[in-house]
């Protein structure tokens, strides 16, 4: 009954023109619509099991077939960590400060497509939670405002009216601060999470690559 009360004096205060209240449902529909364009990037365009993908490259970087190996990360669609190996791979006979040149230079690039709009998501929490906190300040003026004109045995129904609207942008503006907020935190661990793998994974590749340039000079030797 309190969250049909709740959902019924939003809608009341959207049908009465309420500034403060359309500015928060903004809020909350850039945040929606931030959410889902960086859940579906990080979660099924960039993401990747690293260690298994890994595992398939040194296969074939211990079978001598670098080939082989840039294909698999040509397969690998969008995923992030897959083209900067890729770029590790592309300079296996090159030294390894060119190498980890060129890992370096493709991680940086997938940084800024990793946080793409990510830090929007803060902001949007923050301004939601100040909208809901104006929302309820111009509420109660309102509501006092008409109370001084108000017949004084309607002026409790009056008052009650307008603190509980008030108040209810305020819980509207929490509402769409947490979920902002929650949903900032989850995106910005995968991203996190990636990176980490692109790093790690990184350095993997290249002792695979300096290893292989050891055996292919000893082999010469011999």
């Amino acid at each position: 009954m309190e969250q049909a009360g709740f959902i019924s004096n939003i809608i009341l205060m959207f049908k009465a023109g309420d500034a403060w209240v359309l500015c928060i449902a903004i809020s909350l529909a850039f945040s929606v619509a931030f959410v889902l364009e960086r859940f579906v990037r990080l979660y099924l365009h960039y993401n990747v099991d690293g260690a298994s993908f890994m595992f398939e490259v040194q296969k074939y970087i211990l079978a001598n077939d670098v080939d082989g190996a840039i294909r698999l990360c040509n397969g690998a669609g969008r995923a992030a960590m897959p083209k900067v190996i890729k770029a590790g791979l592309q300079r296996a006979s090159r030294t390894e400060d060119q190498i980890q040149n060129a890992i370096d230079a493709a991680s940086l690039e997938m940084i800024p497509k990793l946080e793409r709009r990510l830090p929007y998501l803060a902001l949007i929490a923050n301004v939601a939670t100040l909208f809901g906190l104006l929302g309820t300040i111009s509420g109660l003026i309102k509501a006092f405002a008409a109370i001084g004109v108000a017949d004084p045995a309607q002026r409790s129904a009056i008052l009650a009216t307008g603190i509980s609207q008030a108040m209810n942008a305020t819980a509207f503006g929490l509402i769409t601060a947490i979920f902002t907020m929650i949903a900032h935190s989850v995106l910005t661990n995968k991203a996190n999470k990636i990176l980490e793998e692109i790093d790690e994974f990184g350095v993997k590749l290249l002792d695979l690559l300096s290893a292989r340039k050891y055996r292919q000079s000893g082999q010469k030797a011999d």
